[in-house]
């Protein structure tokens, strides 16, 4: 029996969803992502011949591809309905090719949300396939391949094999090593504050800090300076309230989220890695079964640098304030907000498909993590739906002999989208100050000198490496993910904590690659290319043509790079012991996943052991081995006992050698809010938090 209409997407949860909505008339089926792409074994790209590239239907994919064209066969119209992107737009392309259809026929579907509404909608304006985004996604690929195939022989050759180089993680791994050097170089500068609490008769007492003389603002350098202030000072005098400044201060919701920005909110917030979120973001984009409703599409596509939000998506969220919170929290008139620079507008921004679906009736059919990104989504968006929180604010100046304070105060006079959203920066509390007049007087209850020093740049963890990558140009969103990924694999940056930190092997390949490849970590000409290549899907520039500006001066790179390149000797370090085995020396090898000891006789003895920190606790559980660090398979930081398996102790909180004199359990060191505390985990001991 015949198939009316068949539909092909990219993942077998999309392709069961969109059925649904389509009825018994149409058949939808999965390619499972690609199904040709170029050849693994080999460059796959004519240069001669205007870079004619070569593809082969991906190995594994036989049994999807004689499905596909089984269902064609089967059918009176195909229907391709891969992502709306580039990267659809090119599977669209290829599965159009394997199964012999003309690209230029109105065949090609598409839809920001998988929603009953969107997917029949999208159903009645086919349209051919979009060649300016096929050569868009083809000269990304191609240069990709150019640039990967071409330098990592290289890097086998005169460093050691396993290595890679790429143009965007090239880009990355510079921008952590350069942060790591501004670290090495910066110097700390001293400089002092001065807080004081002061007090009207008998009220309640308020903080205030130094400011300067004489109506001048007048930096604290050191202790000399600290101590020209207390000496003018007369304790035993009040001090005279000179201004007081009372202003009313609005604070505007964000923009509904991005790609970009809900990688960046998700890592900060939920501790989420760029990957994870993708991963779930793309389940709630392609349905989760939702009882009687059946499967539903909870958002918005999440591939996307726009924070445009449809007219019918902004009446369901007025719709829901009005309903749920009141008239005065629903905006009349949204606060603009401009898309980042080079955004490409093509989708709407990540947002909830339907508001009216909230994170509480969805907690029963979500998982946890999906549940969690879920709220962040909804809660986003609903706020930048929202009117702005108001505050009263309240500067005030006091002075005595010419020595000036300040003491600065709000009060939250209207919560607004703060209701939904609490932003990063939201004020954690509101700082009230006493009613005061000009011309009342206070009186100075103590002082607090304070000597800091001037920090480094802080290390880049993901959330910063996507905004740095992001603001530079560099990739795109649904780049940074896979790119963050590759420089950990190839052990070129490693995780402390939540930061990134440049390793030995991730130096020398930059240093390599900086010499001899300037343009690849040139920031500004990434970036400039990944402006042409948006040019191409406009289609305003010829693909052949950007890839052969790229490539030309880059092959004279590669022929100084392959005679300049010396042999790069990655040295063994003596471990201090010998082999357990054999009795040779052990030495500190550097492999694929860092470094680790192996035996100095290799290949011949193949004894190797993982290097573990002490951390000179004895194994609380047998009183004979040791604590040691070790590593998750997520990268996260636990403690064991070096006696494993024989002693099968493990915490994730830092055992710090002494027993709770409460109930005798032992102690842990946990991170809390202002530095660490200790802490018995049966909650009947802690210690003051030590900053």
């Amino acid at each position: 029996m015949a198939t009316k209409n068949l539909v092909i997407v990219e993942s077998p949860a999309k392709a069961k969803t969109i059925e649904k909505y389509l009825g018994r008339n149409y058949k939808v089926v999965a390619s499972l992502g690609h199904i040709r792409d170029l050849p693994k074994s080999q460059m796959g790209i004519d240069i001669e011949n205007d870079y004619e590239p070569h593809y082969i239907n991906i190995r594994g994919k036989g049994d999807t591809i004689k499905g596909l064209k089984t269902a064609a066969k089967k059918a009176d119209h195909i229907y391709l309905a891969a992502d709306p992107d580039r990267e659809g737009e090119a599977i669209a392309w290829h599965v159009s090719h394997i199964l012999d259809l003309d690209p230029k026929a109105d065949n090609r579907v598409v839809f920001n949300e998988i929603t009953k509404d969107a997917v029949k909608n999208a159903f009645k304006t086919p349209r051919s396939i979009d060649m300016s985004l096929v050569d868009a996604q083809q000269a990304r690929r191609i240069l990709d391949r150019l640039v990967g195939y071409s330098i990592s022989p290289i890097l086998w050759a005169k460093v050691k094999k396993g290595l890679s180089a790429g143009r965007v993680q090239s880009v990355a791994l510079k921008l952590v090593i350069d942060r790591e050097r501004e670290i090495n170089a910066f110097v700390p500068e001293e400089y002092w504050s001065l807080a004081a609490e002061f007090q009207k008769g008998r009220g309640k007492k308020f903080a205030a800090n130094f400011y300067g003389f004489d109506q001048k603002k007048q930096p604290l350098a050191d202790k000399d300076a600290v101590q020209a202030v207390l000496k003018r000072i007369d304790k035993q005098q009040p001090f005279n309230v000179m201004t007081v400044t009372k202003k009313e201060r609005k604070r505007f919701p964000a923009a509904p989220f991005t790609t970009s920005s809900l990688q960046q909110e998700a890592n900060r917030r939920l501790n989420y890695k760029t990957r994870k979120t993708m991963m779930l973001a793309q389940q709630l984009y392609e349905g989760i079964s939702l009882g009687k409703e059946g499967t539903v599409g909870l958002i918005t596509y999440m591939r996307t640098d726009s924070t445009r939000i449809s007219s019918v998506a902004k009446h369901e969220a007025a719709t829901y304030l009005h309903e749920n919170l009141g008239e005065a929290y629903a905006a009349t008139k949204l606060h603009k907000t401009k898309n980042p620079e080079g955004a490409q507008d093509a989708h709407e921004a990540i947002r909830p498909s339907s508001v009216m679906r909230t994170p509480e009736s969805l907690k029963d059919v979500l998982s946890r993590d999906q549940l969690r990104l879920y709220q962040l989504i909804w809660s986003r968006f609903v706020a930048s739906q929202m009117t702005p929180a108001v505050y009263d604010t309240v500067t005030m100046n006091l002075e005595q002999n010419g020595v000036i304070f300040r003491a600065t105060g709000s009060q939250m006079k209207f919560a607004g989208f703060t209701k939904i959203y609490q932003g990063s920066s939201d004020d954690s509390k509101d700082n009230v100050l006493p009613e005061l007049a000009v011309g009342n007087q206070v009186k100075l209850v103590k002082t607090d000198p304070q000597q800091h020093f001037t920090q480094p740049p802080a290390r880049y963890t993901e959330a910063s490496l996507v905004k740095a990558l992001e603001e530079n140009g560099v990739g795109r969103p649904s780049t940074y993910a896979p790119t963050i990924d590759t420089i950990q694999k190839r052990y070129y940056v490693k995780l402390n904590g939540k930061s990134f930190e440049p390793t030995e092997l991730g130096e020398i390949v930059d240093k390599l690659i900086e010499e001899f490849f300037p343009d690849i970590v040139n920031i500004d000409f990434t970036a400039k290319l990944e402006d042409e290549l948006d040019g191409i899907e406009a289609g305003q520039e010829n693909w052949v043509k950007v890839v052969d500006r790229y490539y030309q001066p880059f092959a004279k790179e590669l022929v100084k790079a392959e005679e300049g390149i010396e042999k790069v000797q990655i040295k063994d370090e003596p471990a201090g012991f010998d082999c357990d085995i054999c009795g040779a020396p052990m030495v500190i090898k550097l492999g694929r996943f860092g470094k680790f000891y192996a035996c100095s006789r290799f290949p011949d003895c193949r004894n190797t052991k993982a290097i573990v920190k002490e951390i000179g606790v004895v194994c609380p559980k047998c009183g004979e081995g040791q604590v040691i660090e070790r590593k998750s398979k997520r990268n996260r930081i636990f403690y064991g006992c070096s006696r494993f398996p024989d002693c099968d102790f493990v915490t994730w909180d830092k055992p710090v050698g002494r027993d709770c004199p409460v109930d005798g359990h032992y102690l842990v060191e946990k991170k809390v809010k202002g530095g660490r505390q200790v802490i018995c985990p049966n909650g009947d001991y802690e210690e003051q938090v030590q900053k």
